[in-house]
């Protein structure tokens, strides 16, 4: 599998950095008065490349795949939500449908795993690898060459979208576990720090969800390579994910990243190219209790702290604005030069 990973060049510019610092510090404020946004700036020109960087055609990709593992309770919902929630997306009702509308972002579903077959319309792409992962406490969830065709399915769904930012979101009954297992492993934690409530477990339900991960682990305990341990806990939808992650960086698109899944595919992502940390935008440090430390693994600062527990993309959807008004502000404030206002002394 290892030749489907593209080489990610570093971004590092010393020169573009030192001219958008100066843009930056010639606005008419004071310096740093704008904060994170400031670093946001920074961060966004370096990506793609420029000192006044404009973002076109934002693609939202929420990619859908069903989990084995689900079968043994680690959700408070059946795995049929899944696919009615695809149906939800594709109607226009979910949180992240109503976002993407109000930012103007396009919203495409992909079928990367769903045990259900989906009428074809506009909004989805079907990508099926098969009707859900396999069972991760008996088997690998996903074989070799599965993994393989999910992660090169991410790439080229992803290489035909238009535009230069990525906006990243999934849906999966059971996914929550699978990210669980993968920063476990990654990141060499103790399940249980790496483990929360998900879709709304009981204490019941978390034990029993602990007790099921601490079993996978165990059994997959020579999965320790970051594409073994993708194929043993991943979902179809984390590892298109993955593609879809590395060939944006490729690309040097923005990528916005979203809650505690779509962070776990970027910890695989960057496990294998470091430099796709370069690129991506955190939106938010959700309520999952792991997705605090995987942030800390990635050495990530997130935009927003709302608590958000929701998936979907929604986070890095409600982030959106604040990536727009960063290249505004960097193209359209008045620097004291252009404004005539005296700079401190």
């Amino acid at each position: 599998m290892q030749n489907l990973i593209p080489q990610i060049p570093s971004l590092q510019n010393p020169a573009l950095s030192a001219a958008l610092q100066r843009r930056i510090d010639g606005k008419t404020k004071p310096l740093g008065a704008l904060g994170h946004l400031e670093r946001l700036m920074l961060r966004i020109g370096l990506i793609l490349g420029s000192e006044t960087p404009a973002l076109r055609e934002p693609q939202l990709m929420v990619f859908a795949g069903d989990h084995g593992l689900a079968r043994r309770g680690v959700s408070a919902y059946p795995s049929d939500v899944t696919w009615q929630m695809v149906e939800n997306f594709l109607a226009g009702g979910a949180a992240v449908s109503v976002l993407a509308r109000q930012h103007g972002l396009k919203l495409t579903v992909v079928d990367a795993g769903v045990a259900h077959d989906f009428a074809p319309r506009a909004g989805l792409l079907i990508a099926k690898i098969a009707a859900g992962t396999a069972d991760s406490a008996e088997q690998p969830a996903m074989t070799t060459d599965q993994c393989a065709t999910a992660i090169a399915a991410g790439k080229t769904l992803l290489a035909r979208q238009p535009g230069n930012a990525l906006l990243l979101g999934e849906m999966g009954i059971g996914n929550t576990s699978s990210a669980a297992l993968l920063l476990a492993r990654l990141q060499n934690l103790a399940v249980e720090r790496c483990t929360g409530r998900g879709t709304g477990l009981d204490d019941a339900g978390l034990q029993r969800k602990l007790d099921t991960l601490g079993a996978v682990l165990q059994r997959h305990a020579q999965a320790t390579e970051p594409l073994q341990a993708l194929a043993a806990f991943g979902g179809f939808e984390i590892a298109m994910m993955v593609g879809a992650v590395l060939q944006a960086a490729l690309e040097r698109r923005v990528i916005v990243v979203d809650g505690f899944i779509a962070s776990a595919a970027v910890l695989v992502a960057a496990a294998l190219q470091p430099a796709v940390l370069e690129r991506c935008v955190f939106a938010h440090r959700s309520e999952e209790s792991g997705h605090r430390l995987m942030l800390e693994a990635l050495g990530a600062e997130p935009l927003l702290d709302l608590g958000l527990r929701l998936g979907e993309g929604s986070g890095a959807a409600l982030a959106w604005p604040l990536l727009s008004s960063a290249c505004l502000i960097l193209s359209e404030m008045a620097s004291f030069e252009s404004a005539g206002v005296s700079q401190q002394a």
